[in-house]
């Protein structure tokens, strides 16, 4: 991260040291006296912060947002974003979620999140929810402060999460510049009938119980109202979905591995003229052409081809910031959302 230095003056002088005869005030000398003296002063202004050496495609993505053109950001992001707040993406060998199902003896690491599987046996999602549930255990990450961020410049139209864990909200973003994509903790319901059910008393029973809350109806088994596989995405997505596409200016893909439908089809729903920026560890979707980034659409001064900024989410959007004077606001932003208290930089 770059160091930041209190801004200071240096002031350096070639005056001689031996004193002179004093003269009286106001004289035509002592006046050519004061004039010589303040014209040998020196005085540098230190910069108020480094510049991090940025990569071309970085560099690219800043001159974007400095240029001030765009006031429709759409933002699609997956759970590559949340891998630094301490929850594991989905198919990451080794690490990711499905990976470490095999203590829940699961038929396949999808019936964690399958409705018919849910409803026979609820005791493997209520124990991974339990442990996941937003807002316990987990803050939000420099990515989601920087939605946050854009937000409060007046740049985000839409942020499109593929994530349960409601990090974007707990950032500070709006609930109404949010689509949850999968759906939210925030609020429950029956999966036998419609009934709902209180968030707060699902929370409490799946968190502090471990046990799977009964409808009050049909004695179905209730869970938060996130998308399980079987369930149709939630109607505020397909509500909004294509006049936003209609009014993006800029998309900005991040996290992702663009493998879950339908909403791995939204970079293809910009129009022509919109600018794609895709921020992920690996080229995915149609920013994949031919084993290269795909030059066939036009961004909006015509230099014909997406933009592609490889590596870890955190790592870039700080190097972003710090190109757009941002880091300092940036900082502000995740510092005043962390539920825990963060360690002492080294």
């Amino acid at each position: 991260m770059a160091k930041t230095e209190s801004p200071k003056s240096s002031v350096q002088t070639d005056m001689a040291p031996e004193s002179k005869p004093a003269k009286d005030p106001g004289t035509d000398d002592d006046i050519a006296d004061l004039t010589k003296g303040l014209g040998s002063f020196s005085i540098e202004t230190k910069p108020t912060s480094r510049k991090l050496n940025a990569p071309a495609a970085i560099q690219h993505f800043a001159d974007l947002l400095a240029s001030n053109k765009f006031r429709n950001i759409v933002i699609l992001t997956g759970a590559g974003v949340s891998c630094s707040a301490g929850i594991p993406d989905f198919r990451t060998p080794g690490t990711g979620l499905y990976d470490n199902l095999q203590k829940y003896n699961l038929p396949f690491p999808e019936a964690v999140f399958d409705l018919n599987f849910y409803r026979n046996n609820p005791a493997p999602f209520v124990q991974l929810a339990s442990e996941l549930w937003p807002g316990l255990k987990h803050s939000p990450t420099v990515t989601h402060s920087f939605i946050a961020l854009l937000e409060k410049k007046g740049m985000l139209l839409r942020n499109y999460t593929q994530n349960i864990d409601m990090l974007e909200l707990l950032a500070g973003v709006s609930e109404e510049k949010i689509i949850e994509c999968h759906g939210h903790f925030r609020t429950a319901s029956c999966t036998t009938c419609p009934a709902a059910f209180d968030g707060n008393e699902c929370k409490r029973i799946i968190v502090n119980e471990k046990r799977a809350p009964l409808c009050k109806k049909c004695g179905g088994a209730v869970k938060p109202d996130i998308v399980f596989f079987g369930e149709g995405l939630p109607g505020r997505f397909h509500r909004l979905l294509r006049q936003d596409m209609k009014k993006a200016d800029l998309l900005l893909v991040m996290g992702t591995s663009l493998m879950v439908g339908p909403v791995n089809m939204i970079p293809d729903m910009v129009p022509k003229s919109c600018p794609r920026v895709l921020l992920n560890r690996e080229l995915v979707g149609s920013f994949l052409k031919r084993g290269g980034v795909q030059t066939r659409r036009k961004n909006y001064d015509k230099t014909g081809k997406d933009t592609f900024c490889a590596g870890d989410c955190d790592e870039n959007i700080r190097i972003l910031c710090n190109l757009l004077d941002w880091e300092e606001e940036l900082d502000e932003l995740n510092s005043s959302t962390r539920l825990i208290p963060p360690k002492a930089r080294k």
